[in-house]
């Protein structure tokens, strides 16, 4: 008959023969171990449906924007207007979003939906934000990337491949959604 202490002595050799020599996470490549560590937070989901669609639209400025034009960088295009209660309430996280990250390969694209000039510099201006706007006045910009709602955001890679998908508002200023495009700008995918 096996008495206690010889169990306890097997349990042991077993628990500890489950064990690696060493730690895990040490033998892991830098890029690998980043990919693992790679979760959305909540409110943001993987949405990985290839190739962004081009399209240029004039900004408030006047000037030609072209999608393409932002390849090699991560991009955060967002889909807005100024009668969008929780576009009007993210605006400031947004902007506090871009001084985070202006020193990073990191392009936040604003596109108002279907709204004319002066709306949208009267809406920028009331609420204080430095955000350069594009105007898809007649909404097929819009149309053609179809977000289910406003406020939508799309995260595009810098080989211009759509990987995620924010439906709805939140607080972009937060440590969550900083931390997590930093994690993204670090594995480059």
């Amino acid at each position: 008959m096996i008495n206690r202490s010889t169990i306890f002595l097997l349990l042991v050799l077993i628990s500890a023969g489950c064990l690696p020599a060493g730690s895990y996470a040490a033998d892991l490549k830098a890029a690998d171990l980043k990919t693992a560590d790679l979760r959305p937070p909540f409110g943001i989901r993987a949405y990985d449906i290839g190739r962004a669609t081009d399209f240029s639209l004039p900004d408030i400025d006047g000037e030609i924007f072209r999608l393409d034009q932002t390849r090699g960088k991560w991009v955060f295009l967002h889909f807005w207007a100024s009668w969008c209660g929780p576009c009007r309430k993210e605006m400031p996280s947004i902007q506090k979003l871009a001084d985070t990250m202006k020193d990073q390969p990191f392009a936040i694209v604003m596109v108002n939906t279907a709204e004319d000039e002066d709306t949208i510099f009267t809406f920028l201006s009331a609420i204080d934000v430095e955000l350069n706007s594009l105007m898809d006045s007649d909404g097929l910009v819009t149309e053609q990337w179809k977000p289910r709602g406003l406020p939508t955001t799309f995260l595009i890679n810098p080989q211009g491949e759509v990987k995620y998908q924010a439906i709805g508002g939140r607080d972009w200023a937060k440590d969550e959604y900083i931390k997590f495009i930093r994690q993204l700008l670090h594995t480059g995918k």
